[in-house]
C-alpha cells in the first residue's frame, strides 16, 4: 500500500478500501496494517529525518518504504524490537536485508539520541507537516496555534457516528449499543468504540460532528424541495432525508463516478424521498444534460470539494497531496461551482456553501466574492468548528439567503 500510494496520485482511503475487499486478513491484523500504514504516512518528515540521521548515503525509495515501516514500530509506536526488526527485515529483497537490519538495529541502540535529535528540529520535521502549511498557518493564527493544529493532525481520530433516526431512536440506539459515548455537542452523534467501530449498517453513519454544522444551518424542513449538490458519498444527504423526515423532494448530485456510494449509502441508511443525479459542475454540456430547473429548490447544500485542512487528522495523507499553488486554485473552482448552482434556488430559498478547510481563501473570501458579484443574495450566518477550540475536526459553513423581490 505504501509503494503503491508513493507511485500515484491515489488517496490513502481508497487504497485502503481496494486492498482490504482483496484480503482475507484477520480483524486484528487488518488493524495492525491499518496502524502501520496511516501511521508512517502521518509521520514521514520525522522518519526521513530518522532515516537520514542513521545512514548518511542515499537510500533508494523501495528500501525507505521499508525502513519507514520498521522506524515507525520501533521509534514511535514501540512494537518489541525483536520482533519489529526480524518482520521488516524479512519484507526486504536480499540485496537490502542487511542495510535495513544494519540500520534499524543502530536505530535501537541510539534511540535516546534520535529522539533528543528530533526534538530539536523545526514543527515541520516534528509533526510532519509541509514547511510551507506549517508558515501559513503561523500567519494565520499565530504560532501556539498553529503547533496546536500540528499536534491535533498527527493525533489518531477518533471514530464518531451520527444516529440514524430514520432507522432507530436515540434511546433504542443507546440500549443497543451501550459502549457507544453520548457527545453533548450533539444529541445525535456519539463516539463509538471497540468492535462498533468496524461495523457498517443502518443504524448509523460514520462521520465527525463537525459535519452537522452545515445540515444545521440549512435546516431543511419537511415537504420541502432540498437539493444537495455534491452529494458524494452521502452522509450529509441521509442527514437532510433525516432532518426531512423522508418527506418532501430531496435531489443528491454528484460525478456519476462517485454515484455508486451515494446510492449505496441512502439505501442502507432508509432514505426513501432521494432522486440521484449525475453532473460535474465543471463540465457545462454536463450540467445541460442534468436539465435542472433555475429558481426550483427550496434549500441548497453545496459541500465544495477543498484543501481538506479541517480533517487532516483524518485524511493523513492530504497534506502531502497539497502545493502552495493549491490554495489558488481551488477558490476560484470553488467560486465558480458556487455560481453556477446559485440560480437553481428560489427566491426566498437558502443556500448554505461548506468546506472542511481551514482556509480563508476557501471560505470567507470564496463567500464574500460571491456576494459581491450576486447582488440579488445576502449572508445570514456562518459557524465555524475549529479543532484546537472545539475539539472536532474543521469545518466552515456560511447560509446565503435569496430574499423575495420586493415591488
Amino acid at each position: 500500500m505504501l509503494r503503491r500510494w508513493r507511485v500515484g496520485r491515489e488517496f490513502a482511503d481508497a487504497i485502503v478500501a481496494e486492498t482490504f475487499a482483496q484480503t482475507d486478513l484477520a480483524a486484528a491484523d487488518r488493524a495492525f496494517a491499518l496502524e502501520l500504514f496511516y501511521g508512517v504516512l502521518r509521520n514521514l518528515s520525522l522518519l526521513d529525518f530518522c532515516i537520514g540521521e542513521l545512514r548518511a548515503q542515499p537510500v533508494d525509495n523501495f528500501a525507505r518504504d521499508i525502513l519507514r515501516l520498521g522506524l515507525y514500530q520501533t521509534q514511535i509506536i514501540e512494537t518489541a524490537a525483536h520482533a519489529a526488526v526480524f518482520e521488516t527485515v524479512e519484507l526486504a529483497p536480499p540485496r537490502l536485508r542487511s542495510l535495513v537490519n544494519a540500520i534499524l538495529r543502530r536505530a535501537l541502540r541510539e534511540k535516546d539520541r534520535l529522539t533528543t535529535s528530533v526534538s530539536e528540529q523545526p514543527a515541520a520535521v516534528r509533526f510532519s507537516e509541509p514547511q510551507f502549511l506549517v508558515e501559513k498557518w503561523t500567519r494565520q493564527f499565530g504560532d501556539e496555534t498553529a503547533l496546536e493544529l500540528c499536534r491535533w493532525n498527527n493525533q489518531p481520530a477518533p471514530v464518531y457516528a451520527r444516529i440514524n433516526d430514520l432507522k432507530i431512536s436515540p434511546a433504542d440506539f443507546r440500549r443497543k449499543y451501550p459502549n457507544a459515548e453520548s457527545i453533548s455537542a450533539n444529541l445525535l452523534f456519539v463516539r463509538l468504540r471497540g468492535t462498533e467501530t468496524s461495523l457498517t449498517n443502518e443504524d448509523f453513519y460514520i462521520h465527525d460532528p463537525s459535519t452537522a454544522l452545515a445540515c444545521a444551518l440549512l435546516d431543511p424542513q419537511p415537504d420541502e424541495i432540498v437539493f444537495d449538490a455534491c452529494a458524494a458519498p452521502g452522509g450529509k444527504s441521509g442527514m437532510i432525508a433525516a432532518q426531512m423526515e423522508n418527506r418532501g423532494r430531496l435531489v443528491a448530485a454528484d460525478r456519476e463516478s462517485r454515484l455508486d456510494r451515494v446510492r449505496g449509502n441512502l439505501v442502507r441508511l432508509g432514505v426513501e424521498n432521494a432522486t440521484i443525479v449525475g453532473v460535474d459542475w465543471l463540465d457545462l454540456e454536463s450540467i445541460q444534460r442534468a436539465k435542472f430547473v433555475e429558481k426550483s429548490f427550496d434549500k441548497i447544500l453545496l459541500d465544495a470539494p477543498c484543501s481538506n485542512t479541517g480533517v487532516m487528522r483524518r485524511r493523513v495523507d492530504a497534506r502531502w497531496r497539497l502545493a502552495p499553488r493549491d490554495f489558488l486554485a481551488m477558490p476560484r473552482q470553488q467560486l465558480a461551482i458556487l455560481k453556477k448552482i446559485a440560480p437553481f434556488l428560489r427566491p426566498g430559498g437558502s443556500l448554505v456553501y461548506s468546506t472542511c478547510s481551514l482556509e480563508p481563501e476557501e471560505n470567507e473570501t470564496v463567500v464574500a466574492e460571491f456576494l459581491s458579484e450576486e447582488k440579488d443574495f445576502c449572508l445570514t450566518n456562518t459557524k465555524t468548528s475549529l479543532p484546537w477550540r472545539d475539539g472536532f475536526d474543521g469545518a466552515f459553513a456560511a447560509r446565503l439567503h435569496r430574499p423575495v423581490a420586493m415591488g
